[in-house]
């Protein structure tokens, strides 16, 4: 059992490597909404779908908690307390809470043996990036003084790419469980 958690560590320390490597990737500004569509939130779907709920929360905590303290970690070489009270302070926080949700739907679907590619689609879809993108609309109506109906309509923008995202994660995550070196650990 050791073993298996040593290794389930070491997994959530790549990941928060791999969190760490996509935010060199700039975010793309949109002009008419302060938050930018950034790559990073690839990653926290895929530390999920690979990590499951607990050490899914360990990587991304860890990776917010760097960001936290001012390492330039997050997407543009941002970091710092300030980040956290800005516009998009309330992805950040639903990047933390979404373990909890979407890991939580995922794990109970696979002990069901219930989980085809498209069922897992819609569930990182629904699960991770509409709850998300609620949290984070939420927020930005609050810090903004931004109506929360224009919030979550202004959240749109993002529905596109982040449904690529999505795929792409079900996509890694599933070849990645395929691998016979990595079955022991997913």
């Amino acid at each position: 059992m050791t073993n298996q958690r040593t290794k389930k560590l070491t997994l959530a320390a790549m990941m928060t490597a791999i969190l760490i490597v996509l935010g060199f990737f700039p975010g793309i500004p949109l002009g008419f909404i302060p938050v930018p569509i950034i790559i990073q939130n690839l990653g926290i779907l895929l530390a999920i779908e690979l990590l499951g709920t607990k050490y899914s929360f360990l990587s991304i905590g860890l990776f917010l908690v760097l960001a936290l303290f001012g390492l330039p970690v997050l997407s543009g070489g941002r970091g710092g307390f300030a980040v956290f009270l800005g516009p998009t302070g309330g992805y950040l926080l639903g990047w933390l809470l979404v373990p909890f949700v979407l890991g939580t739907v995922l794990h109970i679907l696979k002990q069901q043996q219930r989980l085809s590619w498209w069922l897992e689609f819609i569930i990182v879809v629904v699960a991770g990036v509409l709850f998300i993108d609620l949290i984070g609309s939420i927020w930005l109506s609050v810090q903004s003084h931004m109506p929360i109906g224009t919030a979550l309509i202004s959240n749109l923008a993002f529905l596109p790419g982040d449904i690529i995202k999505a795929g792409l994660a079900v996509f890694i995550a599933r070849r990645l469980r395929k691998l016979p070196s990595l079955q022991t650990i997913f």
